[in-house]
C-alpha cells in the first residue's frame, strides 16, 4: 500500500511539473500581447449571455453537433470525460484506501452505472473518431480532406491515450470486482463484465492486477495531461476560454445573437487607435508582427483543435486558393511558439545568446511571399472575402476574419502593399464618395425612371417621412442594382410608407475600405456619413445592400452613430404579413435563393427573403445543397469585388455551377453585389451554352413587385433584366 502511494504521488508530482512549466510558459507568451480590455468589458456586461455561450458551445456542443456523426462522437467523448472526473478522485482514493468512495455517492449503483455508460461511449467515440480520420486521409484526398495540413499523427497518439484512459479505469475496476473492494454492487455493467473475464486468474492476480491497473490509471491521466499542454489538444483546457471571451453581436442590434456582426475598431495599447493623435512609430497600427496580437488573438491560435471545419467551408479553399483559415492560424501558432524565447528575452543581451534558429524566426516577416520567407502568403492574405464561413464552423470560436483584417489594415496603412487595382476604388472613395468615381448627381437618376416622386432630403427629414431609404452605391449608381432600387421603391409607394432618400448627399458607407484594411478611409467616410445622418435627425433606416446594412447598423456605433436599421427584405416582408402589400400575379418559375453572406452569417437574416418568395404565387422555391448558416459566398465581400481573381476557379462560378444544380429559372438573392458577381457568372455560362438564356438573377424585391404590380406594367425582356 505505501509503495503505490508513493509511486501514485511521485507520477503526479513529475506530471504537475511538467504541465505546470509549461502552462506558465504559455501564460507568459498570452501576457506578451497586447491588452484587449474590451473584453473583460463585454464580459462584464453581458454575464448572461457568457453563461448561455458555455452552456450551448462548451456543454452543448452546438456547433459540433451540426457535424453529425463526428458531432455525436466528441460530444460523447466530452461527457464521458466529464463524467470519469468522479473514477478520477476515486483511482487516488484508491491509493489510500481499498475501499474508498466518494462521499454520499460511494455505494449509489446509479453512479456506477453512469460511470461505466459514459466509458463506453468515449469507447464508442473514439472509434468513430478512428473511422472519420482513415475516411478522410489526407494523404489520399489530397486538399478535399479536411485534414490536409493537420498534425494528424498527434491525433492518433490521442486517441490512443483516451482508449488507454478507459481500457485501464475498466482494468482495475473489474479486478476490484474479484477482489471485494468494489464500491457499487449493481450497475457498473461495463466493469462486471471485465470482472467476469479476469476471475479465472484467481484472487492473487486481481490483487495486482488491481494495484497495476490503479497505477496504469493515474500514469495514463497525467500522461495524457502532460501530452494536452504540450500539443494541439491544449483546447481541452483553453477552448471555454476562448468562448468566453469571444465577441458576439449584440442582440439588441442588426447582428442577430450569434452574427459576425462589427468588425473591431483598430487598437493600440488596448485603446482605440485616434487617427489625428497616432503615431505609426510608437502605436500599433493593424498587425505587423506576431507580438501586435493581441492576448486573445494568440488564445485563438493556443486553441486551434485543427479539425479543418473552416477549412472545408471556406470558398477561397474550395476554389483552390493558397487561403486555409485553419493553415492560417497554425501557421501564426507555430510562429508565435518558434518566436517565443525571443519575445520572452529580458533584453536584447539575452536575444544575441539565442540559438541561430530562434534569431531567424524572429526576423521572418509576418506578411511576406516566399522569397520573403513570410510567415502568411500575401495571396492568401488577399484570398479572402469576409463570408464568415471560417468563424461559423469553428467549435472553438476562433476569430479568423479578425486576424485577417487586422494584418491587412497593417498591409495597407503602413506597407502599402495591397492589390493594385483596388488602388483605384480607394481613391475612387476618397475624392468621388463611391466605389466608381461617378458623380454624387448620378444618385438621383433612378428617380427619373419612376412615375411618382420620391422626396430627397434636404436639410432635416420630415415628420411624416418613415423612413430614410439608404440606396447605396450600387443601388444608386449600378444598371442591374438600380432594377432593385426601383422595384423597392415601387413596393414601398404601393404599401403606403412615406420614405425619402439622401441623393448627393449620400456617401459609401465605407465598407470597401475597411474590409480591405483602409481604416483611415473608412473613418473618413463613416464619420462623414453620420453627420450628415445626425443632421437630418434619421430615426428609421432601410437599406437594401448587406453591406451598408452591417456597417451601418453595427459598425456605425462605435463612432457614435446609433440608428435603427432594417434591411429592405425584412421590411418587405413584414409589410406582405401586415397586408399592405399584396401579391396576386403568378410568376411561374422554378427560383433558387443565395444567401448574401452579410445578410445571413453576419447578421442571421435568412427566413426574410424566403417568406417574400412563399408569398409570391407560382414560385416553387429550391435551395442549394449550401444555404442560410452555410451559404456559399459570391465572391465580392473583404473588398474582393474590386480585385482582380487570378488563382483557381472563380468564386461567383463555382456558385452558379451549385444555382444551376437546381435547374432553376430564376436565381433570387438580396444584396446587389451578389447580383453583379452572380449575374456575370450566368452570364458566362450563357455564352458557353451551359445556362439556358431565359436564366435570370434578380433581388427578392423583383420578384415580388412583379406579383404585386400587373405583369404588363413591370415585365421586362430578359435580356435588360441582366
Amino acid at each position: 500500500m505505501a509503495l503505490r502511494i508513493i509511486i501514485g504521488l511521485a507520477l503526479t508530482a513529475v506530471a504537475f511539473a511538467l504541465a505546470g512549466r509549461r502552462v506558465w510558459w504559455l501564460y507568459r507568451l498570452a501576457r506578451s500581447g497586447q491588452p484587449a480590455p474590451e473584453r473583460f468589458e463585454m464580459v462584464r456586461k453581458n454575464p448572461g449571455g457568457d453563461v448561455k455561450s458555455q452552456a450551448t458551445e462548451v456543454f452543448g456542443q452546438r456547433k459540433l453537433l451540426k457535424w453529425s456523426v463526428p458531432g455525436v462522437a466528441h460530444a460523447l467523448t466530452f461527457w464521458g470525460f466529464i463524467v470519469l472526473i468522479l473514477t478520477i478522485i476515486e483511482a487516488y482514493g484508491d491509493l489510500f484506501s481499498r475501499r474508498f468512495a466518494i462521499p454520499g455517492i460511494g455505494h449509489w449503483a446509479a453512479i456506477g452505472f453512469i460511470e461505466d455508460l459514459f466509458a463506453v461511449a468515449v469507447l464508442a467515440g473514439i472509434a468513430a473518431f478512428g473511422i472519420i480520420r482513415l475516411r478522410a486521409n489526407p494523404k489520399r484526398e489530397g486538399r478535399d480532406s479536411r485534414f490536409a495540413g493537420s498534425h494528424t499523427g498527434a491525433a492518433w497518439l490521442v486517441l490512443f491515450m483516451i482508449f488507454l484512459v478507459v481500457a485501464t479505469l475498466l482494468l482495475y475496476r473489474g479486478a476490484q470486482i474479484n477482489t471485494g473492494v468494489f464500491p457499487y454492487a449493481h450497475g457498473a455493467f461495463a466493469s462486471q463484465i471485465v470482472g467476469h473475464w479476469l476471475a479465472p486468474l484467481g484472487v492473487p492476480a486481481n490483487h495486482g492486477l488491481e494495484t497495476g491497473g490503479i497505477l496504469a490509471q493515474l500514469a495514463v491521466i497525467l500522461g495524457f495531461l502532460v501530452l494536452v499542454v504540450y500539443s494541439k489538444h491544449l483546447h481541452i483546457g483553453i477552448a471555454p476560454l476562448n468562448v468566453l471571451f469571444a465577441r458576439r453581436s449584440d442582440a439588441g442590434r442588426a447582428g442577430a445573437p450569434g452574427g459576425l456582426g462589427a468588425l473591431q475598431p483598430m487598437r493600440s495599447g488596448g485603446k482605440v487607435l485616434d487617427f489625428e493623435e497616432a503615431d505609426p512609430d510608437t502605436d500599433v497600427f493593424g498587425r505587423g508582427k506576431i507580438e501586435d496580437f493581441t492576448w486573445k488573438g494568440l488564445l485563438d491560435m493556443a486553441t486551434c483543435t485543427e479539425c479543418g471545419r473552416c477549412q472545408s467551408q471556406c470558398p477561397a479553399w474550395a476554389t483552390d486558393k493558397p487561403l486555409s483559415p485553419k493553415m492560417l492560424i497554425l501557421n501564426l501558432r507555430d510562429h508565435a511558439f518558434a518566436k517565443a524565447p525571443y519575445i520572452l528575452a529580458a533584453s536584447d543581451e539575452e536575444r544575441e545568446k539565442l540559438p541561430e534558429s530562434v534569431q531567424a524566426e524572429a526576423a521572418r516577416p509576418l506578411v511576406g511571399d516566399a522569397e520573403a520567407n513570410g510567415v502568411i502568403d500575401p495571396d492568401v492574405l488577399w484570398s479572402c472575402t469576409n463570408c464568415g464561413a471560417c468563424v461559423e464552423e469553428c467549435p472553438v470560436d476562433i476569430e479568423h476574419i479578425d486576424h485577417i483584417t487586422d494584418m491587412r489594415r497593417h498591409q495597407v496603412l503602413i506597407e502599402s502593399a495591397f492589390p493594385t487595382e483596388a488602388s483605384s476604388m480607394l481613391k475612387n472613395l476618397e475624392n468621388k464618395g463611391n466605389p466608381w468615381g461617378m458623380s454624387e448627381n448620378k444618385r438621383t437618376e433612378w428617380i427619373t425612371e419612376l412615375d411618382f416622386e420620391v422626396p430627397v432630403v434636404d436639410g432635416v427629414i420630415g415628420d411624416d417621412v418613415e423612413y430614410l431609404f439608404w440606396v447605396g452605391c450600387a443601388g444608386a449608381l449600378e444598371d442591374r442594382a438600380r432594377k432593385t432600387t426601383k422595384a423597392i421603391a415601387q413596393l414601398l409607394h404601393t404599401a403606403g410608407v412615406k420614405f425619402a432618400v439622401l441623393g448627393p448627399a449620400e456617401s459609401c458607407t465605407g465598407d470597401p475600405a475597411r474590409r480591405m484594411g483602409n481604416e483611415f478611409v473608412y473613418s473618413m467616410l463613416a464619420q462623414q456619413n453620420i453627420e450628415t445622418l445626425n443632421e437630418a435627425k434619421a430615426r428609421k433606416i432601410v437599406a437594401s445592400c448587406p453591406h451598408c446594412f452591417n456597417t451601418i447598423a453595427n459598425e456605425y456605433p462605435q463612432l457614435g452613430g446609433n440608428y435603427e436599421v432594417i434591411h429592405h427584405t425584412q421590411l418587405l416582408a413584414q409589410l406582405v404579413a401586415d397586408g399592405k402589400l399584396k401579391p396576386v400575379n403568378r410568376v411561374e418559375e422554378k427560383v433558387t435563393y443565395h444567401d448574401p453572406c452579410f445578410l445571413g452569417r453576419h447578421n442571421r437574416i435568412f427566413s426574410a427573403p424566403r417568406e417574400i418568395m412563399e408569398q409570391v404565387p407560382g414560385v416553387q422555391s429550391q435551395e442549394m445543397h449550401r444555404c442560410k448558416e452555410r451559404g456559399f459566398c459570391c465572391g465580392a465581400g473583404g473588398a474582393r469585388m474590386w480585385m482582380e481573381e487570378r488563382i483557381g476557379k472563380r468564386i461567383n462560378t463555382e456558385r452558379i455551377d451549385e444555382a444551376l444544380g437546381t435547374d432553376p429559372d430564376t436565381i433570387s438573392t438580396g444584396c446587389p453585389y451578389c447580383m453583379v458577381m452572380l449575374g456575370d457568372a450566368v452570364n458566362a455560362k450563357k455564352s458557353s451554352g451551359e445556362a439556358k438564356e431565359s436564366l435570370e438573377v434578380v433581388d427578392v424585391a423583383q420578384l415580388l413587385v412583379r406579383s404585386v404590380q400587373p405583369p404588363a406594367e413591370n415585365k421586362q425582356p430578359a435580356s435588360e433584366e441582366q
